[in-house]
């Protein structure tokens, strides 16, 4: 294990991928009785209001205007296209499946760090997102006689591409700013493009079932501000693709939540092409790693 790989940094994110885990059941209860906009509306403001708490409390400064833009862009990346894209799979998708989908979000970001940041994407890496989308095209259709293409899952493949760009392209800002103020500027930036749907939101409140709104403000202290302040932290420890190498684990722990909280008993499919998307994942970061070390061990 890397010696940054501290105690500090092990807590933080096993803390990310349980929560993170939680929040495809919690999306479930919440689409019960709102529409996925207004969700995410609903649990970018409650994560909004608390950074704002959070903000006064350490007297954060604001960012840099040259940074607003770039800040912007990366808000509406990381979180009004994310989680506005995740809610409207979840409509159709399992919460386990969805988790699955989104852990595609470590080989996009590794894709991603090799185009833009010239970091090596070797044959381990590309045998292992082979595979992996082999495992996703299995759960994107649908069982029985007649195969169609669940559209679910391409809003959630959008939502892990768009948190791809996201996780990528933060660590300058990480080092600049510091995980807990660049988290919070990015959080408020998402929210800020989701006030275009604040019309209808109290509405919809009104006539929503408790357990959906409790679950949703749940979503948005929890899920939404705690693990990217976390997994932040690790990036800017260990680095991106590093960061979210373990993020397979959160399918696992997001499988176990939705049959338990919301008993969502996962089909045969859906372990087949589970375990399929996983191994890929797996591959790249523990048979990939060992091919490296062989080969500079022969240099």
């Amino acid at each position: 294990m890397n010696k940054q790989w501290s105690f500090r940094v092990i807590a933080a994110f096993s803390l990310t991928i349980f929560l993170w885990a939680s929040a495809f059941s919690g999306i479930k209860v919440g689409l019960e009785s709102y529409t996925p906009e207004h969700l995410t509306l609903f649990r970018l403001l409650i994560g909004s209001i608390t950074l704002f708490v959070i903000a006064t409390v350490t007297k954060m400064p604001l960012p840099d205007r040259k940074d607003i833009p770039f800040i912007l862009l990366l808000g509406f990346l990381g979180f009004t296209v994310y989680h506005t894209a995740l809610n409207i799979g979840e409509k159709t998708v399992n919460a386990g499946e969805a988790s699955l989908i989104v852990s595609m979000t470590p080989i996009f970001s590794a894709l991603l760090a090799g185009w833009f940041l010239h970091e090596r994407f070797g044959l381990s890496r590309w045998i292992g997102s082979i595979i992996s989308f082999l495992g996703v095209a299995l759960l994107s259709f649908g069982a029985g006689e007649h195969v169609q293409l669940n559209s679910g899952i391409l809003f959630i493949l959008l939502a892990s591409f768009a948190e791809s760009l996201y996780f990528v392209f933060q660590a300058r800002y990480l080092k600049k700013y510091g995980f807990l103020a660049f988290t919070t500027y990015t959080i408020w930036a998402g929210t800020f493009f989701m006030l275009f749907f604040l019309p209808g939101l109290v509405t919809e409140m009104t006539k929503s079932s408790i357990e959906s709104t409790l679950s949703i403000i749940y979503l948005g202290i929890f899920p939404t501000v705690i693990p990217y302040l976390a997994l932040a932290y690790v990036t800017s420890r260990v680095g991106s693709s590093e960061a979210t190498s373990s993020l397979y684990l959160t399918p696992v722990v997001a499988f176990i939540l939705a049959w338990i909280c919301i008993g969502e008993v996962p089909s045969p499919r859906s372990v087949i092409g589970g375990v399929i998307t996983l191994s890929g994942v797996l591959f790249i970061y523990t048979k990939g790693e060992k091919l490296q070390k062989t080969a500079k061990l022969s240099q």
